[in-house]
């Protein structure tokens, strides 16, 4: 018989030794070193399982919103693409601008005449 043979049969006795080497082998391996409940053995593998914050599915779920925005927005800059709603905000402020509709210059505001 091999050695190997010999030590799985002696930690499969209950002697206080096989139980000390049990205890300590799982201590070792990181598993559960006391027997426990079904109850605690849950909290363990939640606690074992990867936190939902690093989880791929989690963190790829939604697009990346900041990147795309600065994407169109540099390549409307450039003429590349269109976009709508921007044109209609910058139409609209040049359309105030032209009723003199103007925020005041730099130190003749409201806050600047009170003084």
């Amino acid at each position: 018989m091999s050695n190997l043979y010999k030590y799985s049969n002696l930690v499969n006795l209950q002697t206080p030794y096989a139980k000390r080497m049990q205890y300590l082998a799982n201590r070792i391996f990181g598993e559960v070193a006391r027997p426990t409940n079904s109850k605690s053995m849950k909290v363990v593998r939640m606690l074992e399982e990867e936190p939902y914050h690093k989880r791929d599915y989690i963190i790829n779920w939604y697009p990346r919103h900041v990147q795309t925005h600065l994407l169109t927005w540099n390549l409307r800059n450039y003429g590349l693409f269109r976009d709508e709603h921007a044109d209609w905000k910058d139409e609209m402020k040049r359309l105030r601008f032209l009723r003199g509709k103007r925020p005041p210059p730099k130190g003749q505001g409201k806050r600047a005449a009170k003084k």
